[in-house]
């Protein structure tokens, strides 16, 4: 197969979507690779490492897009790149449809082949491909709050691990997912007093037993949420619903009741939020202030860190790349039931039901394409 890595060109992103070692992987397997002269720059990966493993490097992304029939990125692809695809070419990448209207019409349009990291989900629930992300993003959630929580910075003017005589400040987490797990770890070893709010007990029970004494874990309810959110100094958005919108947690009438300064970070802002007041920023301008309250939206967190995000991100989707490679999209979909899963459309039809669910539209089955079609 002939694999594309274009150069990430969303603002701020530095990850690249295939490390040299993969590149030597995929090479290994009897595959060519083209990729964008520079694409691997801003996480450290110069062009002579991906030409040792066996790779071409093209000058621009036109080349990339042209020539490939898969193409391996890391964000969904932006306004600029959307004439690019091409009809029956594969794109394993994060989409994230569910809470972009104009991505998902734009892209059915193309009769191309979504396989999002996102919805890829294993049989125990868990989310591979997104794990790695969630886990620098809500270790970087509360390194980002803590900074906008000083008072030069707008902020509350919180030390979040306080100082012996001196309360720590109050970090509040909605989720407990990867996300919110990995908020609270940073918190607590920074010294706050975190809070932990979920709607799954058995979760709230697993963590309850393994974070440390200064994490608390609450049921969420509407009324809780209000009743924390009032003495909360930093509050992290960190709920997920694989695939689907994120569900409203924080109300605009909520900030009222928080004190000037307070610092919300919702990470669920690129699944469309779980604030009603946020909107995506970028690292370049990544606050605005509503009703007093600052709201940092960054919608690829990570990108802030690519060295560390890419090596992450590619040791858990180089598995899959290379199943896609070897096998083709159709046959390494029947083999494997995750990757099954990250088939978010085909052929200009939705087939997760998340997604068509966020835009009133009927899905088709994914099987319905996986069909082998016997030979006369």
């Amino acid at each position: 197969m002939l694999i594309g890595v274009p150069k990430e060109i969303k603002p701020d992103e530095y990850r690249v979507a295939l490390t040299p070692a993969g590149a030597e992987m995929l090479t290994a397997e009897g595959h060519k690779l083209v990729i964008e002269k520079n694409a691997g720059l801003g996480s450290g990966f110069t062009d002579d490492f991906y030409e040792a493993a066996g790779a071409e490097i093209v000058k621009t992304a036109d080349e990339v897009w042209k020539r490939a029939q898969m193409i391996l990125k890391v964000k969904e692809p932006i306004r600029k790149e959307w004439p690019k695809i091409r009809k029956g070419q594969v794109l394993f990448t994060y989409f994230h449809f569910a809470a972009d209207e104009e991505l998902t019409k734009a892209f059915l349009k193309t009769k191309a082949i979504a396989i999002a990291y996102e919805t890829v989900e294993l049989p125990s629930g868990e989310l591979p491909l997104l794990t790695p992300m969630s886990e620098v993003a809500g270790r970087m959630a509360v390194q980002e709050g803590a900074k906008y929580l000083e008072k030069h910075q707008g902020g509350l003017g919180t030390l979040l691990g306080g100082v012996p005589g001196v309360l720590p400040g109050k970090v509040l987490i909605l989720g407990g997912g990867v996300v919110g797990t990995n908020a609270a770890k940073m918190a607590a070893g920074m010294g706050a007093r975190v809070s932990i709010m979920d709607v799954d007990l058995h979760r709230l029970r697993y963590l309850d037993d393994v974070m440390p004494a200064n994490v608390s874990c609450l049921f969420s309810t509407r009324y809780a949420i209000r009743k924390q959110v009032e003495d909360a100094d930093l509050i992290i958005g960190a709920v997920l619903i694989a695939g689907a919108k994120a569900p409203r947690l924080v109300t605009r009438e909520d900030l009222k009741l928080m004190r000037p300064g307070t610092v919300i970070v919702d990470v669920a802002v690129d699944q469309g939020g779980c604030v009603e007041t946020i909107k995506p920023t970028t690292h370049h301008d990544p606050v605005y202030v509503v009703d007093n309250v600052i709201h940092y939206a960054v919608a690829n967190m990570p990108g802030g860190v690519p060295r560390t995000s890419t090596l992450a991100l590619t040791n858990a989707t180089l598995p899959y790349a290379i199943a896609l490679a070897n096998k083709g999209w159709k046959k390494a979909c029947r083999d494997d039931t995750a990757l099954k899963l990250g088939v978010n459309a085909v052929d200009g039809h939705i087939t997760f039901p998340g997604v068509a669910a966020a835009f009133g539209m009927k899905p088709r089955k994914v099987d319905d394409f996986l069909k082998v079609t016997k030979k006369a």
